[in-house]
C-alpha cells in the first residue's frame, strides 16, 4: 500500500519555468512511475511473524519476468484469495488481510509484482505490465487448487490492475477493489494538482514520455473502460473520503460504469488504503463475508 508515498514523490517539485525544467520534471516523473526502484535494505516480514505456514512459490509472467509469492494453502478451502499489494509495495504489506483471509477459510496466495519484494526485475509500469503479473499468479493458483473459484483483492495499484484481468478473465468469481484508479490519466493528474502543479501541459508529457522510455501510455491503462465486463460477477469498492492520493471520485466514477453488480463502500474521514487500518477485524470480516457470496 505504499502507492502514497510513490505518487506524491513523482519528483515534479523542481520543475522550472523553462521548456527545459518541465522535460527534465516529466522525466523525472515517469521515472518515478515505471522505473525500476528497490529499497537501499532488502529486509520484510514474513509469514513467520504473523504465525502461518506458508509454502515459498515462484512462477514466470508471460514475457519471462520471475515472480515469487507465499502460498497459504488450506485443505478446507472452497476458493482462493489472489491478492495483490500497491505501487513500490510487497507482499509483506499484505501480511494482515492475507492471513486473515486465510484463518477465515481461504486458500491465499500473496505475490510480488515485478521489480518488488522477491520478484524479478522487469518492465515496470503503474498497473500495466504488472497485469501479465496477475495473470500469472492465477494460472498458478488454479494449479495447486484446481477446480476452486478464485477471487481477487487488490489494494490501489493492485486494486486497479485486478479489475483490468477480472474484466477480461471468465474464471474470477468476484473483486475487492480498495482504492483503486478509475484512468491513470486522472489519477497522474491529481498527484499534480496536490504539489501545486498545473496537469496541462505537465501530465501530456509525462505521458509522452512515459511512451518513449517505457513502452506504455497512460490510455492503455483504464480500468473505467472495462469494469463493466466483471459483471454479473459481483465487484467490492472500498475507498476513503479523504484520500489525497487516487482521490475517491475514482471508484464513484467505476462503481456507476460497473453498474447493479458492483457495490461501494466509503469509509469517512480517513486517506489512501485507510479503511484496513480503522478497523483490522472488521474489514478482513467485511471481505471474507463479500467473498462468501
Amino acid at each position: 500500500m505504499n502507492t502514497r508515498s510513490a505518487l506524491a514523490g513523482l519528483g515534479l517539485g523542481g520543475l522550472g519555468i523553462g521548456g527545459l525544467g518541465v522535460l527534465a520534471g516529466a522525466a523525472a516523473a515517469a521515472h518515478q512511475i515505471s522505473g525500476p526502484q528497490r529499497p537501499a535494505l532488502d529486509y520484510g516480514m514474513s509469514p513467520f511473524e504473523v504465525g502461518v505456514d506458508a509454502v515459498d512459490v515462484t512462477f514466470t509472467a508471460a514475457d519471462g519476468t520471475r515472480l515469487a509469492g507465499w502460498w497459504l494453502g488450506r485443505e478446507d478451502a472452497e476458493r482462493v484469495v489472489v491478492i495483490s499489494h500497491g505501487h513500490r509495495g510487497s507482499k509483506a504489506d499484505m501480511l494482515g488481510i492475507g492471513p486473515g483471509l486465510w484463518r477465515a477459510g481461504n486458500s491465499v496466495l500473496l505475490y510480488d509484482f515485478r521489480g518488488n519484494g522477491e520478484s524479478a526485475d522487469g518492465p515496470q509500469s503503474l498497473a500495466h505490465y504488472e497485469q501479465l503479473d496477475l495473470v500469472a499468479a492465477i494460472d498458478l493458483a488454479a494449479g495447486l487448487a484446481p477446480g476452486l473459484p478464485i477471487s481477487l483483492v487488490g489494494f490501489s495499484m493492485g486494486a486497479a490492475t485486478s479489475i483490468l484481468v477480472a474484466a477480461q478473465d471468465a474464471r474470477i468469481e468476484s473483486v475487492v477493489a480498495d482504492s483503486p484508479f478509475a484512468d491513470m490519466h486522472g489519477v497522474i493528474a491529481a498527484a499534480a494538482r496536490g504539489l501545486h502543479l498545473p496537469p496541462v501541459p505537465l501530465v501530456s508529457l509525462v505521458d509522452r514520455v512515459t511512451s518513449l522510455r517505457y513502452g506504455y501510455r497512460f490510455a492503455d491503462v483504464a480500468p473505467i473502460d472495462v469494469v463493466e465486463k466483471i459483471a454479473p460477477r459481483p465487484l467490492l469498492l472500498v475507498h476513503c473520503s479523504d484520500d489525497h492520493v487516487i482521490p475517491v471520485e475514482h471508484s464513484r466514477r467505476l462503481a456507476d460504469a460497473a453498474g447493479p453488480s458492483a457495490h461501494l463502500e466509503i469509509v469517512d474521514g480517513l486517506d489512501h488504503c485507510g479503511a484496513y487500518f480503522a478497523d483490522r477485524p472488521g474489514y478482513i470480516a467485511r471481505v471474507a463475508d463479500f467473498l462468501r457470496r
